[in-house]
């Protein structure tokens, strides 16, 4: 403290002396300005030196410092911001002061007073600067509750020297001595500002909660911490729906989330909930009110009503920005009408007095108007965006919900997501667009007005050159939408073939087939890059005449006022050069503006065609409520079709009246109706006649199950509430309880993506169990035993039909004849009639269809050889006694190995094979942004790129300069040339300048396209190239979102966002250069302004890049949400449970617009400090010119400086609007790189060990040691496998669900490469040798039989290899000939998406199709037969016993007639061998587990469930 007390004193003796020997004697000089301005200057010097010191300290104690400085930083005090306020607000004040000051001496000349001053208010910047920079950084870190003392008393100095200051002033004022006026006000703010800090120094107390020590103790739990976060982001909403009316005009209520993510990185709960109005729960019931009132049904939805009511649904804020616009546009016209004064006012010629700060006021006022209302137009635009996006995937998504089949027929899923993803995006986009149809015309007339104040008549010249130029846009324009349409239609068809290849890439890995349906995608995409390179170089050539526009109209008007005589001034050309620059506004997006309609008008055609489509008939089913009525259910005279065109009914003739409680079972061969007949009673096909009636709710069971990607408990409860006992009794029934302990996480296990984590019997019992807690009255199954295996099946039956459902309505369809007896009623189908009908006893004599069927049951029963079947007979009493002690001791070993298994592997969240999708952290790397500009040809054209657009905006700078300075100040003073000199070199500069426009152009365009080409490849390449763990742990959404989504952006956006923003940043220094140029000392408000807008920028960009994560993270579950709904939407109907899906959709759609709402503010927040600080810029360049006397600068030259400067606050916001969207989008090439370095499979094909070509000639499959886990976080699914599956013999491989029976199949395929040991087949190890030669070399039928769109043919052969023969062959042999031979088309009839128009049954046999073509030494059946009848499971067995008697046949089975006459049996118990033998010899071991198993089966076959 003595230190700097003396120091003080030191300064103030040594500032004393110097005065008083220079000027003064005796105590007068401590009166003297020069003495006060000089002491106080001292003084701030002081500051400045001891807090220089404190910095450096500080620096050395930064170790020590660093655990205080975790406690103290959430205690922000009120005192602590205002104090930093304060500081800030004195070094602004104190700057203004200095600015002005220097000015005031500049033009009066200077004196010791005015330099002493100029000084003291420079050192007062500085000093108050740093100090507030100190308390920023140094103090708020630090642990200290209170200011330092020295901090303190120098307060307390500076008041005392601002009192005696304003004494001084007030003293001298009475004496009448002249003072500046500055120095008073400067007094008074210091004395205020001292009385401030004296206040929060001594008085002031810092209450900072020293939240980080009090948490813990309050909370106990710390992870109830985590779990509030959680829970934040749904309860606040957000500030914007509070915030006061300076708030929401200077989006200051953006603030604190953008200080948050300043701080740390984003997450979706630290995004508030949008307001009631900007929510879909607001939004939607008003459009949707809107809508009927314009179309009354659905169906009746126009294009333009739909227009009209998304325009009604907003129209407050449309008329808003309406008015916003008007006022931007008029704002913006004021600085070209007032140039001109300007200019005449620096020559000399003065109105009034003060005219030149009057005029600097006007543009300030204007610069202020035009810069708040641009920003609140482009807020509320974005606003109305968001709002109409969100409805409209509302209406699409409710569509979707309700369409009929037919229509749906018509429209893959692929393209109904796109008109979700893509059109739904582009309707909201079209908000910018809104009013510049109309604000063109407003601008024309108002930039002409002013061109005839200046020019005169030439003006209609300019008017005829606008015209001009918007015409000849009007051609390209068309190309553009033309080109635009094609671009959409294939990449329709291309994201079509890309859901469904996602969605089968199993299959496709299988068979080897998978670079084939690459190159498939390829050659669609072909076709879209074709169209693509085509706009690319339409756009190429909008842009240069856009780019041209203004100097092509500025030459004609001038060249006109040359030919008229009209008399050119500086001043009043500079004024329509201005002009000319905000025309190139309109007509520059005039042609944006136009192909924008175009699209919005393609996209909201396909929307309200969609919205036109039919939906499932209303009135298909009379519903009664429960117990209403005896009859469950009452068909009719029922006709019904899926295709209506049709002339043969899907199902004729069906009349069926079934009484509550009656259990039926439908039978019949494959493709007779059987499920048809199920959907007809669900209200799923379209009825052409007669009535179906139905008594209370219903639950339906898929044939192929649908399950929804989340927890298996969510699956099962499918929206219902949790009653523990319920439940638990559901999973006894669905043997879930066995599967869910071997789960890692138990039911709370996160299924990936169509259950794809789940084997086929798992989905089946989950579906079942969905059904089974719904608790309705009628039960549809449709043949939901097939996929599980015998013991499974009879248990499901029994416990499920038999027990819980035994008092209930319930209709099965089934394959299994041992399941007919116990029906009430059973349905014999054929040909979509029902052609018999009644009990088991009695229909078994009457008629034929049924005999078929039963015969071919009893057949394959027979098969059991007569002798073991005795013995196996005779002892089933005795084994059904034992069975519950030898399952007692299975289960008990079973048991301890689960537990080994958990003990062995505890895993934690990682477990779970759906990862949260990984989104990049933190800034995007500058390696993303080299690798995108050096994608093309190297990278080599960008520097030719950069070097037009740098003469480009160097001729247009140089043909500006040559016409202010060649022409004349007034018309009394000589022009330097000649007009015709002055013309010729301006048209020569202009016609220079273009042409570098349209290399630029082309080139942009050209590297572009080459770029999104080449990111296009490789990513598809990685993808097809991943292993099949990759898809298991992605949802599709995420895969389609980066090949639709993100590829469209790198296809048409990405180029132009990286081009605009090197562009911008050069007109940016170009501007600069002109207005420092005229005045350098511009330079000293432009160093602070640019530093303060990349500090604002960097605040920013943060938040704003984690919102753009966030909006790709969250776009995501809505498409999948979608997809999922659309596959299972008849499940979902079935359950009644479409409200609460349609509810889930509107809360994910919000998700997906809480961040682009703040996105949206957030950009308004920064342009709108950035518009301010500008327009400070612009107004100290002005205030400099109008002080400098005149004749020290040519008045022409200053007024190109002024109209560089109009547009100084757009060029800076356009720097920054186009970095920040640039970050923003570049993100999209980040997501395609993530996918571009996906880690592949082993190679295809290894050229030095290939197989020869009769490989694998005898089939001999030897396993040694086989440990398969699907990912290193994972138990080991087989645990130590050896046993050999010899040559040329049939193989069955049965256990228990989820014993790894599909595993080993998959390790054999290598699917999933072993974790140790090896698959040997004929002495070749198969991990040695390439992918394609190991799969093209084995054959599979797949449990889930797959049929792709295409034609008969392409889904038997997709690689083309084989005859037409050959193909009618295999046809015939799978029982397919005659069914084919009997569609239109023949093998070329069409197969539609996901084989929807085959049956089940007929899909498996095309499969089987595939396996005889292909005539592989080694074969693989999985659960091959599983969904078709007996009779078809015979044929199948007969076909493959006649085509493949010298092969190795492993066949996975679940009915075990198909692996009795198997010449080897494995049984497989939890990863490991339980038994492995000949059938004969297993059975002949009574105690044997497959001894048990056939027990049972018969058991069940013989009792066949009877009451």
């Amino acid at each position: 403290m003595e230190l700097v007390d003396s120091s003080n004193h030191g300064m103030s003796i040594l500032f004393s002396h110097y005065y008083s020997s220079l000027m003064y004697s005796g105590t007068d000089f401590l009166m003297k300005p020069v003495f006060l301005r000089g002491f106080s200057g001292s003084l701030h010097l002081v500051l400045l030196f001891v807090l220089f010191i404190s910095w450096v300290c500080n620096k050395f104690k930064v170790a020590h410092s660093e655990g205080s400085k975790e406690r103290f930083n959430n205690s922000k005090s009120l005192c602590y911001k205002l104090a930093q306020i304060c500081c800030l607000g004195v070094s602004v004040f104190s700057l203004v002061l200095c600015l002005l000051s220097y000015f005031y001496w500049y033009r009066n000349g200077w004196s010791d007073e005015g330099l002493v001053t100029l000084l003291d208010l420079a050192l007062r910047t500085l000093a108050w600067g740093t100090l507030c920079v100190y308390l920023r950084t140094q103090l708020f870190n630090s642990g200290e509750s209170k200011y330092p003392f020295l901090l303190r008393v120098w307060w307390g100095f500076y008041l005392c020297i601002s009192c005696y200051c304003l004494v001084i002033d007030v003293v001298l004022y009475k004496k009448h001595v002249s003072l500046p006026v500055q120095n008073l006000v400067s007094e008074i703010v210091s004395v205020v500002s001292g009385l401030f800090f004296c206040y929060v120094g001594f008085f002031g107390k810092n209450e900072g909660e020293d939240t980080l020590l009090e948490e813990p103790l309050l909370n106990g739990d710390s992870s109830n911490e985590a779990e509030s976060n959680k829970s934040k982001g749904n309860e606040n909403v957000t500030p914007y729906l509070n915030a006061g009316f300076f708030s929401i005009l200077t989006f200051s209520w953006m603030g604190p989330l953008i200080t948050i993510g300043h701080k740390k990185t984003l997450d979706l709960e630290d995004v508030p909930q949008l307001g009631p109005s900007d929510s879909v729960f607001g939004a939607f019931p008003n459009f949707k009110n809107k809508l009927e009132a314009e179309c009354g049904t659905s169906n009746g939805v126009t294009t333009l009503k739909l227009t009209k009511a998304l325009i009604f649904s907003a129209w407050k804020e449309v008329l808003l920005t309406a008015f916003l616009v008007i006022m931007n546009t008029l704002a913006s016209y004021v600085g070209p009408y007032f140039i001109d004064t300007f200019v005449q006012y620096l020559n000399g010629r003065r109105s009034y007095k003060n005219e030149g700060y009057v005029l600097v006021s006007v543009f300030f006022a204007a610069k202020l108007v035009e810069c708040l209302s641009q920003r609140h137009w482009f807020f509320r635009v974005q606003q109305v965006g968001i709002r109409v996006r969100s409805v409209l995937i509302i209406m699409i998504y409710n569509k979707g919900l309700t369409l009929s089949c037919q229509s749906k027929q018509g429209h893959t899923s692929g393209e109904i997501i796109n008109f979700m993803t893509v059109d739904a995006d582009r309707i909201g986009d079209f908000s910018w667009y809104m009013h510049e149809t109309w604000m063109v015309l407003v601008q024309i007339v108002i930039a002409l007005l002013i061109l005839y104040r200046n020019v005169g008549l030439a003006s209609i010249a300019a008017l005829v050159a606008t015209v001009f130029v918007m015409l000849a846009n009007v051609p390209l324009g068309k190309l553009q939408e033309k080109f635009q349409d094609k671009i959409m239609e294939s990449k329709d068809k291309r994201m079509k073939a890309t859901s469904e290849i996602l969605r089968n890439m199993r299959i496709l890995k299988l068979q080897g087939w998978e670079m084939k349906f690459l190159t498939k995608i390829m050659e669609l995409r072909k076709t879209e890059a074709g169209w693509l390179k085509k706009y690319v170089y339409i756009s190429a050539m909008t842009s240069f005449v856009f780019w041209g526009a203004p100097t092509f109209v500025s030459v004609v008007t001038f060249g006109a006022c040359m030919l008229m005589g009209i008399p050119l001034e500086s001043g009043k050309i500079l004024s329509a050069l201005a002009t000319f620059t905000i025309l190139q506004g309109p007509i520059y997006s005039l042609p944006d503006t136009i192909s924008m309609v175009a699209q919005t008008k393609v996209s909201l055609d396909r929307i309200a065609s969609f919205l036109r489509l039919d939906d499932l008939q209303p009135d298909v089913i009379e519903r009664l409520p429960s117990g209403s009525s005896d009859t469950a259910i009452e068909i009719i005279d029922g006709k019904f079709s899926w295709d209506l065109s049709s002339s043969n009914p899907t199902l004729k003739d069906i009349n069926l009246k079934l009484q509550h409680g009656m259990r039926v079972a439908v039978c019949g061969t494959v493709g007779s109706g059987k499920s048809s007949l199920l959907s007809c009673i669900l209200g799923e096909v379209p009825k052409i006649s007669g009535t179906v009636k139905l008594c209370g709710t219903k639950a339906f069971v898929a044939q192929s199950p649908w399950i929804q990607s989340g927890k298996i408990e969510e699956n099962i409860l499918f929206g219902m509430e949790m009653e523990r006992e319920k439940y638990e009794t559901v999973l006894e029934a669905c043997c879930l309880k066995k599967d869910l302990e071997i789960l890692p996480f138990g039911d709370q296990t996160v299924i990936g993506e169509r259950g794809i984590n789940l084997s086929g019997g798992q989905k089946q019992r989950i579906q079942i169990a969905r059904a089974l807690y719904q608790d309705a009255d009628i039960y549809l199954f449709d043949d939901p035993f097939s996929a599980v295996d015998a013991h499974t099946g009879s248990h499901l039956f029994k416990e499920c039909l038999l027990g819980l459902l035994r008092s209930k309505t319930v209709v099965y369809v089934t394959h299994q004849v041992e399941f007919l007896p116990a029906a009430d009623l059973i349905l014999v189908m054929k040909d979509g009639r029902i052609t018999q009908a009644g009990k088991y006893s009695d229909i078994l004599n009457s008629g034929t269809d049924f005999m078929e069927l039963v015969g071919a049951h009893e057949k394959a029963l027979s098969a059991l050889d007569s002798t073991e079947a005795g013995s196996v007979s005779e002892s089933t009493s005795e084994e059904a006694g034992n069975m519950a002690s030898t399952n007692g001791v299975v289960q008990k070993q079973e048991d301890k190995d689960v537990q080994n298994g958990k003990a062995d592997d505890v895993v934690g969240s990682k477990g779970q094979i759906i990862q949260e999708e990984e989104r990049e952290k933190g800034k995007v790397g500058l390696s993303v942004y080299w690798k995108y500009i050096t994608m093309a040809y190297g990278g080599a054209l960008v520097p030719i790129i950069l070097l037009a657009h740098v003469l480009f905006q160097t001729l247009q700078i140089g043909s500006n300069y040559w016409m202010a300075w060649a022409t004349p100040i007034s018309q009394d003073v000589k022009p330097a040339v000649s007009s015709s000199t002055l013309i010729i070199v301006y048209v020569s500069l202009a016609i220079g300048s273009s042409f570098c426009i349209l290399v630029r152009s082309m080139l942009l365009g050209t590297a572009g396209y080459k770029t999104a080409s080449q990111l296009f490849s490789k990513m598809h390449y990685c993808i097809f190239r991943a292993p099949m763990s990759f898809f298991d742990a992605t949802p599709s959404g995420r895969i389609i979102s980066r090949a639709s989504t993100d590829q469209s952006t790198v296809d048409l956006r990405m180029q132009y966002l990286v081009a605009s923003f090197a562009f911008s940043m050069i007109q940016l220094l170009g501007s600069i250069a002109v207005m420092s140029q005229v005045a350098w000392q511009v330079f000293i408000v432009f160093i602070p302004v640019i530093a303060t807008c990349i500090w604002y920028q960097q605040y920013y960009i943060p938040s704003a890049r984690e919102l753009s994560r966030l909006v790709g993270v969250c776009k995501a579950p809505v498409i999948q949400h979608f997809a999922e709904t659309l596959s299972g939407a008849s499940t979902i109907r079935s359950f009644d449970e479409e409200s609460r899906f349609r509810d889930k959709n509107m809360k994910l759609a919000d998700a997906n617009s809480r961040p682009r709402f703040n996105i949206a503010g957030a950009m308004e927040w920064l342009c709108f400090r950035l518009d301010v600080l500008s327009a400070i810029t612009f107004v100290f360049s002005l205030v400099f010119l109008v002080s400098i006397p005149e004749g020290i600068i040519d008045p022409g030259i200053a007024g190109l400086a002024v109209g560089y400067g109009l547009n100084l606050n757009m060029l800076l916001a356009w720097v920054i609007w186009n970095l920040c969207q640039m970050e923003n989008k570049i993100i999209s090439v980040e997501r395609i790189f993530q996918y571009s370095s996906i880690p592949s499979e082993p190679p295809l094909v290894i050229e030095e060990s290939r197989p020869d070509h009769f490989w694998p000639s005898h089939g001999e499959v030897d396993i040694h040691d086989l440990q398969v886990r699907y990912a290193p976080h994972m138990p080991l699914v087989l645990r130590g496998l050896t046993c050999t599956f010899p040559g040329g013999l049939k193989t069955g491989i049965v256990g228990r669900t989820g014993s790894g029976k599909s595993t080993l199949i998959q390790a054999l395929f290598r699917i999933v490469e072993p974790t140790a040991g090896q698959i040997m087949i004929d002495g070749i190890n198969i991990s040695l040798i390439g992918l394609h030669d190991l799969r093209s070399r084995l054959s599979i039928i797949p449990q889930d039989p797959t049929m792709f769109e295409g034609t008969v043919r392409s889904n038997l052969d997709p690689l083309e290899e084989y005859t037409d023969e050959q193909i009618w062959e295999a046809l015939d042999k799978c029982q397919l000939g005659d069914e084919v031979r009997k569609k239109e088309g023949k093998r070329d009839s069409t197969v539609s998406e996901n084989g929807e128009n085959w049956s089940v049954g007929q899909r498996q046999l095309v499969c089987l199709g595939r396996v005889l073509l292909k005539k592989s030494k080694v074969l693989v059946l999985d659960e091959a037969t599983a969904s078709v009848d007996t009779a078809t499971d015979n044929l199948i067995q007969q076909t493959l016993r006649q085509h493949f008697s010298n092969c190795t046949v492993i066949t996975i089975a679940h009915r075990i007639t198909s692996i009795l006459d198997s010449d080897m049996v494995l049984l497989l118990s939890n990863g490991l061998i339980e038994e492995y033998d000949s059938p004969t010899r297993l059975l002949e071991n009574k105690s044997s587990s497959f001894a048990q198993l056939v027990a049972e089966y018969t058991v069940r076959a013989n009792s066949s469930f009877g009451k």
